[in-house]
């Protein structure tokens, strides 16, 4: 979600020179944008622990001096390396993450139902707190993670039929819909003749999926087989995406695919919504109870798991057909 922030900034500001420091994985999201240098740190080896964020702090201060450090994670570690800067002088803000208003919109009762600032929205204002102004800018679509790509990325895309990508999964159980229900849907899609592409991880859920396709030759397993920058050019050359509130609707906002999102402990009021995604594509159920939590990894207030449950493969399927249309 921070993609079209840092193409709005790079275009605003085409003269300033932009470090991103992330996870090493996030590489293949920065690159395409350009005019940004990326430095990937592993907090699970190299920087580590409490030495690892000095390590680091020490890293980055070589690439200085720095007008502004911006931290879009506000967490503590972020905090940390923040502190560091603010010692030796250097301009930093932290993100607001509206905290207090998220748990207005979750607690179980007397919530406070309404749409909260967009993760979009927050990110460009502690640039904006920093000095640096600039209103967000949609990029050139699919081209920016698809540079030549009008060689289909997938053999089976050059197949008849429309090509519809499922990525069922998400970090949270709360936040998947029942399994029974997401093979019933991939059933009837394959039913129509389309050309379906599972999205995944390595490992169980790329075995998982192996067992969803089973013989059926027009489902095709990706799980696990695909890079970053590969998975991001097949879902620009996709007519529809099908996904849970999970990290695959936002890749495929990237690349301006449609995005049918399934809903359920979560909600697209807390402001994470896909980018440019219209919200008429969110199918959720309404319950007074929804959403329970910002990110779906609290216990269902109700215990029956009713938001996903209530949600018919009917209802997805209305859906993906007025989409497609």
């Amino acid at each position: 979600m921070t993609i079209p922030v840092l193409w709005s900034l790079r275009k605003s500001y085409p003269g300033s020179e932009i470090m991103f420091v992330s996870q090493p994985f996030a590489h293949d999201l920065i690159d395409p944008i350009g005019g940004i240098t990326f430095f990937g740190a592993n907090f699970k080896k190299e920087y580590k622990g409490i030495s690892g964020i000095i390590k680091l702090f020490f890293a980055l201060r070589k690439f200085g001096p720095f007008s502004l450090i911006a931290d879009l994670h506000g967490v503590l570690r972020s905090r940390i390396i923040v502190s560091l800067f603010r010692i030796i002088g250097v301009k930093a803000i932290t993100i607001n993450k509206g905290r207090k208003e998220k748990r207005g919109l979750t607690r179980k009762t007397k919530k406070v139902f309404k749409p909260l600032e967009t993760t979009f929205e927050r990110y460009r204002k502690v640039f904006e707190k920093g000095g640096y102004r600039f209103e967000l800018i949609p990029f050139l679509g699919k081209s920016i993670y698809a540079v030549g790509s009008s060689k289909p990325a997938h053999k089976a895309l050059t197949l008849q039929g429309k090509k519809i990508g499922i990525a069922p999964f998400a970090k949270h159980k709360w936040k998947m819909w029942p399994e029974e229900r997401m093979r019933t849907l991939i059933a009837l899609l394959a039913k129509r003749e389309m050309q379906i592409f599972l999205f995944g991880g390595k490992g169980m859920e790329q075995h998982q999926l192996n067992t969803w396709a089973g013989n059926l030759a027009n489902v095709h397993n990706l799980a696990g087989s695909l890079s970053l920058g590969e998975e991001l050019k097949i879902i620009a050359q996709l007519d529809l995406m099908v996904s849970m509130d999970s990290a695959n609707m936002h890749l495929a906002s990237l690349v301006e695919t449609p995005v049918i999102s399934i809903w359920g402990a979560t909600h697209s009021f807390a402001g994470f919504y896909g980018w440019n995604q219209p919200l008429e594509n969110a199918v959720q159920v309404d319950l007074s109870c929804r959403p329970c939590s910002v990110y779906g990894n609290k216990d269902c207030h109700r215990g029956d798991f009713a938001c996903m449950t209530l949600i018919s493969d009917k209802m997805v399927l209305a859906a993906i057909d007025k989409a497609l249309k």
